[in-house]
């Protein structure tokens, strides 16, 4: 751990703010297309149904692009929209050469099929990194998107002086959306970590993590991190999420462990704040992919 003036918890950790560098990040991409002479960068939303959680994210998202000096186009269907219905608006931006990128909310409502619309975001436009094309370019080492949430753990991790290389990170989870990239992120050269992906069926979950320098929780458990999983001065960062009878709570005990972790994520304010700094980080790339923007 880098010996850096961050702000602390009570028992001493790094406190990891996502709220903070995903305005830092915003803030540098508004400068960056200011300095290129506020080209036409557009991000475009699609949003079906009348999900509260989703109203509230796509909000969010489209704020902060336009802080970044974005164009924001939004797209929203009903809760009775077909699935043709849905995947003609995909198609439609698919083809459109001012869009950049393009973000359709999951989950869809019942009774729609995501896949079939994903499929139609051109790996360019797939700024939320979710395409099976998109995963394949990341295991291939090619050019393109990578998932917003495990992305925005790297950028946390650089920004806070967490040291990767040579170390023993584990992450708990093995979804498309974080686990199984985040794992391919921490193992790639140029972060040079050792990453052991772990899940309900590993066994004995606490022993395997006290191994770890690096935790990465990702399972939608509710206060499963305890103090028995941390190694003194592991890293240890939150991106499950979990709705209970006492509001949001992470998959990590934050009170139990922050005098034990060298660095940690809140909940809320962690890893969160992050997938939407990384999505305009993500279309920013996807604007210079497609000659919108120079190289």
């Amino acid at each position: 751990m880098a010996d850096l003036d961050f702000e602390r918890t009570p028992g001493g950790a790094v406190l990891m703010d996502g709220n903070r560098l995903r305005d830092e990040l915003v803030a540098d991409l508004h400068r960056r297309i200011n300095e290129l002479g506020n080209p036409h960068v557009c991000l475009a939303t699609v949003l079906v149904g009348d999900d509260k959680p989703s109203q509230i994210y796509i909000r969010n998202k489209r704020k902060k692009a336009e802080e970044a000096g974005m164009v924001s186009r939004h797209v929203e269907l009903g809760t009775d929209a077909t699935q043709a219905e849905v995947e003609e608006v995909v198609r439609a931006l698919a083809g459109d050469p001012d869009v950049h990128g393009i973000l359709v909310q999951l989950p869809l409502p019942d009774g729609l099929d995501a896949e079939p619309v994903l499929d139609l975001i051109p790996p360019p436009k797939d700024v939320d990194g979710l395409t099976e094309r998109s995963m394949g370019r990341l295991v291939r080492g090619r050019d393109g998107h990578v998932p917003c949430t495990p992305l925005g753990v790297m950028r946390l991790m650089e920004r806070y002086g967490v040291e990767t290389t040579g170390r023993k990170a584990v992450v708990i989870g093995r979804s498309t959306l974080v686990g199984l990239p985040q794992v391919l992120l921490l193992g790639r050269k140029g972060c040079d970590a050792t990453p052991t992906l772990a899940h309900s069926r590993s066994g004995d979950l606490a022993s395997i993590c006290r191994t770890a320098d690096i935790i990465v929780a990702a399972v939608g458990v509710a206060g499963l991190v305890t103090a028995e999983f941390v190694k003194p001065g592991a890293a240890v960062l939150d991106v499950g999420i979990s709705r209970t009878a006492d509001g949001i709570q992470g998959d990590v005990d934050f009170d139990a462990v922050e005098s034990i972790a060298g660095a940690i994520t809140p909940m809320p304010g962690g890893t969160g704040p992050m997938t939407i700094g990384c999505l305009m980080e993500n279309t920013f790339n996807a604007a210079r992919m497609l000659g919108a923007l120079p190289d």
